[in-house]
């Protein structure tokens, strides 16, 4: 008899945090096992909608549950709505016939968690942050895997497998990539290079700091690229885009793999991703927690710090000031940017993907067995 290729069922969506990882598995078990059946199931407010289908793959919806922060009527309608998404999380792993059940974290994980359960399917759970969200930990309790990013994460069984990513950042060659990374964007390909980003919706305090510091950093003979972010594009007083001497700016780049190339030090919130990208691709970094939320940016620079790979500054000091008197020194200190980047490149973990997707392997040949 002939067996089913696998079924493979991925939960995440919301931001390109949770789905980044989620389509760097997919690609991962999809290339060691082509026949593979593979289903995402998401939210329809999610940016899965559209990243999910323009990688290929395809998507289910399911209704979106978040948890109330405070006491309202949306509380006590929860019972009745996370019942109804956990029925629409069975339904698509029944129609999918899944294998095994795979989630990344956010809204749309715990019903696909409590609808696999009920099922007795293994599920697989990846903690992207170190700090881990609500549907991670109640997933993580009954988990037959639980993999991390960050070492420090603190979830049940827990694994450190590291970030699942696009090969084309984790197997970048930094120095061998620089030269045509510069070209391509628009840089001068001798001068010390500073790219500074707030991700993909931009950080508009590190916006504001690095506007003020143009005048010494372009005195310093320093080049910045600065991704500002969707809709954060820098203006003058009379509505004109920003320029300055040594001073490009673009509100997105197609590939972070090329500002990771061309850049000497990156300046960036603490993303889980970002961190992850960074330490695998060996690049020091002067990072800047966002100051909202429940601390985990803050949490997941801090081994990267730690090691010496990228330095920590809170939000609400990092200003002009510091750019003149701690970044600008560092740029032109070319043995300590080298010590930076051995020292990130010594934690990066490049093969996370993989491993992934052989714990996917293993988990359907045990459940088979």
């Amino acid at each position: 008899m002939t067996q089913r290729p696998l079924s493979l069922v991925l939960a995440g969506g919301g931001t390109a945090g949770h789905i980044s990882p989620l389509l760097a598995v997919a690609n991962a078990v999809r290339e060691s096992a082509p026949g593979t059946s593979i289903k995402v199931v998401g939210t329809a407010a999610g940016m899965e909608t559209r990243l999910v289908p323009a990688a290929g793959f395809e998507l289910a919806v399911i209704d979106r549950v978040p948890m109330p922060r405070r006491p309202s009527g949306d509380l006590l309608r929860l019972p009745g709505r996370l019942l109804a998404a956990v029925r629409q999380a069975g339904d698509i792993l029944d129609e999918a016939r899944a294998d095994v059940v795979v989630g990344v974290g956010g809204y749309v994980c715990t019903p696909v968690y409590l609808a696999a359960r009920r099922r007795k399917l293994p599920v697989i759970v990846h903690e992207a942050n170190a700090r881990p969200g609500l549907a991670n930990r109640v997933g993580a309790r009954f988990a037959a895997v639980v993999g991390t990013a960050f070492a420090e994460t603190k979830l049940p069984g827990a694994r450190l497998v590291g970030m699942p990513m696009r090969r084309e950042i984790s197997g970048l060659d930094r120095r061998a990539a620089q030269p045509a990374a510069r070209a391509a964007l628009g840089l001068r390909p001798d001068l010390p290079t500073l790219v500074v980003t707030g991700g993909s919706s931009g950080a508009a305090s590190i916006n504001r700091a690095v506007q003020e510091s143009l005048p010494a950093l372009a005195a310093a003979g320093i080049q910045t690229l600065h991704i500002t972010g969707r809709g954060k594009e820098l203006k003058t007083a009379d509505g004109a885009k920003l320029a300055a001497p040594l001073y490009r700016q673009v509100e997105y780049v197609d590939g972070m793999e090329q500002a990771y190339a061309a850049a000497d030090l990156l300046l960036a919130r603490s993303g889980a991703g970002t961190v992850c990208e960074i330490s695998a691709v060996g690049l020091p970094a002067v990072l800047v927690p966002l100051p909202h939320g429940n601390g985990e940016q803050a949490l997941n620079a801090a081994g990267l710090v730690a090691g010496g790979g990228a330095l920590v500054v809170a939000d609400s000091l990092f200003t002009a000031e510091w750019i003149l008197n701690r970044l600008i020194p560092l740029l032109a200190d070319a043995p300590a940017l080298e010590k930076m980047a051995a020292a990130s490149a010594a934690q990066g973990i490049r093969d996370a993907d993989r491993r992934m997707a052989e714990f996917i392997f293993d988990a359907n040949v045990r459940s088979q067995a």
